[in-house]
């Protein structure tokens, strides 16, 4: 092994960043990724429409989109002074101090390796009935869920431009046999004529909206990733405020659109009863519409583009919680070693590695015990994950409210969004987590008191990192010129120095 080629640590005077070229598409692509969009259209959508508000449903992804965007507004905003890569907590700190950080941090990290350790069960479950649908061996799902396990952490452990491209090209795929069926499905007037009425008041205000919103926000998991990436963006002043607000509109306006044309799809009448008998496990509505309208080899190829969907999603949340990890141990958080930089790869591989073997002993617990991989492994980490994002993304808003209140000369000329938006997306944020708890059971698929005990889970790791976040400094901030221009100016040119 030569020098080059061994794992660096950091130096005393200071943590070895991560450095990259990815521009503002790769950045979107990896969030993209992360929101897994093709498993949305074929589990949430149904769940929204046979469990929401039925014809309706669409819009809830629509609202879903605007109380994110209100949120980005206010993160957004605050970016160019957060110097750390390290997205939610680095903006508590910076607003609220590090008692707050840590806990938004190891919030952060249950609700991150929550999600992706539900994604390997839905995963293993997903590959493995694709392996026996083309007449392979049926086996465990915990050993599909091993295979790809494996296969993201040599990815992981590599330049995150190969994960990016990875990335990329299963996004492409999934999203554009969606595209073609959301086209032919409106070209063709669907099975009634498209659905108009999905806009009408009477569907979208009835009793099911709140579960319809609900799963309309889980689908979002991820987006917020941006910032994780800083150090890695090409210019991180211009390409993260972009990739933020371009990844929240491309999920929500994707997202929305295809909820609408499996509406139409089915039809008004049997949109519905197909959602339902989706629920029930009697049928598949992504798949069977897909059959319907684009023929039996399309049906195949989006069984298989399930598959990939997944596998991009739980390489993104790999790459998101190993630089979580990365950043916290360059602040003596968690060990030193964590903030070490691969010297071929300019990746933080052993973090990677770290990440990589603590979602084996998981996934491996869950397959062990033999729990069902949907409803035991995934809806239950699906629940820890999704109570854990509203609370971080409450917390950021009411940081970015703070930070921008003790600094007056920066809030010049910027009340609406360093003001405004923050305040609205905390009204937004809280409204959103009362949906969740309130629905808590349907993402579970647990009992109430199981139910409980999930929700605990991220409230339990906020509260154990407030009590530690007083011996750690996390969340740099930096105002190098009264006026924001002048600052970001100021932070581009070091940012383009150091690359």
């Amino acid at each position: 092994m030569t020098a080059s080629d061994e794992t660096q640590t950091p130096r005393s005077s200071g943590q070895k960043r991560l450095t990259g070229r990815l521009g503002t598409g790769s950045i979107v692509f990896m969030v993209i990724a992360a929101a897994a969009p093709l498993t949305v259209i074929g589990g949430n959508v149904p769940i929204a429409v046979g469990a929401g508000n039925g014809a309706g449903a669409p819009v809830g992804f629509i609202l879903a989109a605007v109380v994110l965007l209100v949120f980005a507004v206010g993160f957004v905003t605050m970016t160019p002074y957060v110097r750390d890569a390290g997205a939610f907590f680095s903006y508590a700190a910076a607003g609220m101090g590090p008692r707050a950080g840590l806990a938004a941090a190891f919030v952060a990290l249950v609700a991150y390796t929550a999600i992706q350790v539900g994604v390997y069960g839905y995963l293993g479950w997903a590959f493995g009935g694709l392996v026996t649908f083309f007449g392979g061996p049926e086996l465990h799902w915990g050993v599909y869920s091993f295979i790809a396990l494996l296969l993201v952490a040599v990815l992981g452990y590599r330049h995150i431009d190969l994960s990016s491209r990875v990335l990329g090209v299963a996004l492409v795929a999934e999203i554009a046999v969606v595209v073609v069926l959301d086209s032919v499905v409106f070209a063709t007037g669907g099975a009634e004529g498209i659905v108009w009425s999905t806009f009408a008041p009477e569907n979208v205000f009835s009793p099911g909206l709140a579960v319809s919103v609900l799963f309309a926000l889980t689908g979002f998991i991820g987006f917020e990733a941006t910032a994780v990436f800083r150090d890695e963006a090409r210019d991180p002043a211009r390409t993260i405020p972009r990739a933020t607000y371009l990844a929240v509109l491309i999920i929500g306006v994707f997202y929305a659109i295809s909820c609408w044309a499996l509406v139409t799809g089915a039809g008004a009448s049997g949109a519905v009863a197909l959602a339902q008998a989706t629920l029930a496990g009697d049928a598949n509505m992504l798949i069977d519409l897909t059959g319907r309208y684009l023929g039996p080899i399309f049906q195949d190829i989006v069984q298989v583009l399930l598959v990939t969907s997944l596998f991009a999603c739980v390489l993104s949340f790999h790459n998101v919680i190993a630089r979580y990890q990365f950043t916290l141990a360059g602040r003596g958080v968690v060990p030193r070693r964590l903030a070490s930089v691969h010297g071929a790869h300019h990746s933080p591989a052993f973090s990677s590695v770290v990440q990589s073997v603590t979602a084996a002993i998981l996934v491996g617990a869950f397959a062990v015990f033999d729990v069902d991989p949907l409803i035991g492994v995934f809806g239950s980490m699906a629940g820890v994950a999704t109570v854990g994002m509203v609370l971080l993304m409450l917390l950021t808003s009411v940081a970015v409210f703070v930070f921008f209140r003790r600094n007056a000369r920066v809030r010049a000329g910027l009340i609406g969004r360093a003001v405004v938006a923050p305040i609205a997306a905390v009204i937004g944020l809280a409204v959103s987590l009362w949906l969740v708890l309130s629905n808590f059971t349907l993402i579970t698929g647990g009992s109430v008191e199981l139910s409980i005990v999930l929700a605990l889970v991220p409230v339990a790791a906020g509260v154990l990192g407030a009590l530690l976040g007083g011996r750690h400094r996390i969340g740099e901030i930096q105002i190098p010129d009264a006026t924001p221009t002048g600052a970001i100016d100021k932070l581009e040119q070091e940012d383009n120095a150091a690359a």
